[in-house]
């Protein structure tokens, strides 16, 4: 059977391959890339000395979507990614990059990733403009194209402006668009993003998620690690779990969030009040648990799913306003302190620095 017709061709590459979003929006798998694993780790282990930093951990990255790689300081995210770009060796263990052996054939695959540290590797006295074209002749782009390429990205990351200026005296926000910009001027296939948006402001945290999620409907994958488990739940179609060296979970991020869900939930916001209307909901529905937030905030609990038009007639019979109905659901934060048994205020503390 053929794909379904593309309701937005102009999310399809001229390669003809599906993009992360145009998967999302067209065929109906949202948080699902493709079934080809593009990244296989099977056992991996890394010591140093006689600390174990990681603990024969294995998971599979799918070609096209954004992986979320989460855990606190010290669980070895920065470990592991260190050892699938080539940084570090395993001690133990197999790695498969696109088809290819990624401890053996390591300087072919890392033609084709690019990696994104949690801290510059640019230069401090080059411009914007020469870090980038410096890049682009570490992987052989010849000078013309790596001068166009450089413009291309600076225009695209808003740097256009600043592209004149040394790298030192761009903002922290900036040094990381430029950082992104550097790391993929060579347009690879698997893009490494070590925690992106830690300590930058706000607008530039949000300009950098927009470029992730553009840059993976173009057909990018992408491996992330974030402290910010919002952030995660916002991008990523699948994430990992990791606590001191070992994996605790992997898995699609909307399922993980239903699975810990212990009954279904939705939220009435009404434009005013009524007094004993909880009594009137238990009347009408005596199988759902009723909590008034707030004169204006009814939340309904049910252990089946809600269905919203009875409700809806019910506040009309009694001439109640809904500004608002919404279903309730975990984040990705309970998620992971259901899992890992880690206080988000725990994982935040620990954002300033130190192994990761």
């Amino acid at each position: 059977m053929g794909e379904p017709k593309c309701a937005h061709p102009e999310l399809r590459p001229e390669d003809g391959r599906c993009s992360a979003e145009l998967i999302r929006r067209c065929h109906g798998r949202e948080n699902e890339a493709t079934d080809l694993p593009i990244i296989e780790v099977k056992d991996l282990r890394k010591k140093f000395g006689d600390f174990v930093a990681v603990k024969g951990i294995s998971f599979a990255v799918q070609k096209g979507e954004i992986f979320g790689f989460l855990g606190p300081n010290g669980a070895g995210k920065t470990t592991t990614i260190n050892m699938l770009t080539g940084l570090a060796r395993p001690t133990a263990g197999a790695i498969t990059i696109a088809g290819r052996d990624g401890i053996k054939e390591i300087k072919k695959v890392q033609r084709i990733i690019g990696i994104v540290p949690d801290e510059s590797n640019l230069y401090d006295e080059m411009n914007g403009y020469e870090n980038l074209v410096f890049c682009a002749s570490l992987y052989g782009i010849k000078k013309g194209e790596a001068a166009q390429r450089a413009r291309e990205l600076l225009k695209q990351f808003s740097l256009d402006d600043t592209g004149d200026k040394p790298f030192k005296a761009y903002s922290k926000g900036m040094k990381r668009k430029l950082t992104i910009a550097a790391g993929i001027i060579h347009e690879p296939e698997i893009l490494f993003l070590d925690e992106p948006t830690t300590g930058i402001d706000v607008e530039s945290a949000r300009q950098i998620r927009r470029l992730i999620t553009e840059l993976n409907a173009k057909g990018t994958t992408i491996f992330l690690t974030t402290h910010y488990l919002e952030e995660a739940e916002r991008l990523c179609h699948r994430v990992g779990f990791i606590v001191s060296g070992e994996i605790v979970k992997v898995g699609n991020v909307n399922d993980l969030m239903n699975k810990a869900q212990q009954e279904k939930i939705v939220e009435f916001v009404v434009e005013q009040g009524r007094p004993n209307f909880g009594a009137i909901l238990s009347d009408h529905f005596p199988h759902v648990t009723i909590k008034h937030i707030s004169p204006e905030r009814i939340r309904i609990g049910s252990a089946e799913e809600i269905q919203l038009m009875p409700f809806m007639r019910l506040f009309d019979e009694y001439g109640m306003v809904v500004h608002e109905a919404k279903i309730l659901r975990p984040s990705l934060e309970e998620v992971f302190v259901k899992l890992t048994g880690i206080e988000i205020s725990k994982l935040e503390a620990k954002k300033g620095g130190g192994k990761k």
